[in-house]
């Protein structure tokens, strides 16, 4: 990617409000798609999502993802092809329920797949990755008393627990479904606790 869009990318997620949402975010995803680029077919697009998936991102608000795609629609015009850009803006938005679309190529839901599992790729990350990602959600979410933020992240761990599956692709399944489980159950159990 060009070294002045990685500089704006940089840039929407300096704010040191972000705990876990900062640079070191998709500066992860970027080690772990190097390891799978070469199995997506558009893997421009997939790198471009990455960049730009939390550009926006306000803990108090429900649009984050809608307005990232947005933002990052309007950042790339011109650097993208326009399918490209299009399946970008598109894998952007399935950041906000974790699930791919129905109405695109299996192409495009091949990489959206493995792109969605980056995203979650922290889940199964060592146990003390894990806990910095905790801390870093806490922080985020410094404005939320302790009872009710507790209570809240609870409910969230515990709707990953009950999906049948955590990741989309085989890759991601493989790779991350086993530890992403222990780190989430030893997450919730503390948070109970």
């Amino acid at each position: 990617m060009d070294a002045a869009i990685v500089a704006q990318a940089r840039a929407f997620h300096s704010d040191p409000a972000r705990g876990y949402h900062g640079w070191d975010h998709p500066l992860a995803l970027l080690r772990h798609f190097e390891g799978v680029k070469d199995s997506l077919h558009d893997p421009i697009a997939v790198e471009a999502a990455i960049l730009f998936h939390d550009a926006i991102y306000d803990p108090k608000r429900t649009d984050n993802e809608p307005l990232s795609a947005k933002l990052a629609a309007q950042v790339l015009v011109g650097h993208l092809d326009p399918e490209a850009l299009a399946r970008t803006v598109r894998m952007i938005e399935a950041t906000q329920f974790h699930a791919v679309r129905d109405d695109i190529s299996a192409e495009e839901a091949h990489d959206t797949a493995i792109f969605l599992d980056l995203d979650l790729s922290i889940l199964g990350a060592a146990p003390e990755v894990f806990d910095a990602y905790e801390e870093g959600v806490r922080k985020e979410y410094g404005f939320v008393p302790e009872a009710a933020f507790k209570a809240g992240r609870a409910a969230i761990l515990e709707q990953f627990l009950a999906r049948e599956q955590l990741y989309l692709s085989t890759w991601g399944f493989e790779r991350f479904e086993a530890p992403a489980r222990r780190n989430l159950k030893r997450s919730l159990d503390a948070l109970k606790a």
